[in-house]
């Protein structure tokens, strides 16, 4: 099974001036999609192998855990940890068209919003997130839905060639926190957008009126890897001082349980693990509950 229409995505990238970036994806992308990569990959290859001529239900189940969707394929309803459509109702509201964009999702899990932004007009979609199952669950996904101009790359962001100033619109969601250098992430995100690209950002906030950012000395909401959580004064300061212009903060959620939370596609704690049972207004650390601000810029 081919993993890549490798010739489709060297062609995306000689239409966005990009082709030296082949020498430098081609060696990772083979290393990353091979049998010894992850102990299973061979399971998930294999149920992916199988769509088509067994049951589509359980094949689809053995790529446990569904962070992103919903999906309906094959007439079978994937219920996602997160329920992303709400999430992609609101950024419809933020960003600028996409018509004719050529995108780049830093973080993009499984292409569930990838998919949403091709419906959304844009021309091409380049997702990086490094675990390899979200990979592979859009691989499934595309088996269905035949969907062309999107590339989903296990790869991080530091290991794209620096400041190709190419791409016409960045998202980067739900990947701010996990930086243990903010700022260097959003100079990174700007260095990969033409001049006057919109980059869209989401992310965790905190509440107050001062500029400062939180750092918890442990968990936050059960999650190990959160480095700082700004307050909205604070982020759109990060934002300036990298560079970026016109900042709008477009859109402020409180995460809900309807919104996040566990089932029969994604079975461990979630959400409602996370919050104060006493009080959901806290996490059970002690921290306010998580906060989720869209704010969207524009490179110089």
């Amino acid at each position: 099974m081919t993993l890549f229409d490798y010739p489709a995505l060297w062609r995306c990238l000689d239409d966005l001036g990009l082709n030296n970036w082949r020498t430098v994806l081609e060696p990772l992308l083979e290393a990353r999609l091979c049998d010894e990569g992850h102990g299973d990959f061979r399971r998930w290859r294999e149920a992916i192998e199988q769509l088509g001529s067994g049951d589509s239900r359980e094949l689809l189940l053995a790529l446990h855990p569904w962070r992103k969707g919903p999906f309906n394929l094959d007439g079978v309803t994937i219920d996602s940890e997160w329920r992303s459509d709400l999430k992609w109702e609101r950024l419809r509201g933020a960003f600028k068209s996409l018509d004719g964009h050529n995108v780049l999702d830093v973080g993009c899990g499984n292409g569930y919003y990838a998919l949403r932004m091709r419906e959304a007009g844009a021309k091409s979609i380049i997702g990086v997130d490094p675990t390899i199952l979200y990979v592979l669950q859009f691989l499934a996904v595309q088996h269905f839905k035949r969907a062309s101009g999107i590339f989903i790359l296990p790869l991080r962001l530091q290991e794209l060639p620096r400041n190709p100033r190419k791409f016409d619109t960045t998202f980067s969601m739900g990947v701010l926190y996990h930086q243990r250098s903010p700022l260097e992430h959003l100079r990174e995100l700007k260095g990969t957008l033409r001049q006057g690209g919109q980059l869209v950002l989401e992310t965790i906030y905190i509440p107050g009126e001062e500029s400062y950012a939180c750092t918890p000395p442990g968990r936050y909401a059960r999650m190990r890897n959160v480095w700082l959580l700004p307050t909205i004064a604070e982020l759109t300061t990060w934002l300036a001082r990298t560079g970026f212009t016109d900042i709008e903060i477009a859109d402020l959620s409180v995460t809900t349980v309807d919104e996040q939370r566990s089932t029969e596609w994604m079975r461990f704690e979630s959400l409602p693990e996370a919050l104060d049972p006493a009080n959901p207004d806290r996490t059970v650390e002690g921290w306010p509950a998580p906060r989720r601000v869209i704010a969207v810029a524009n490179a110089p």
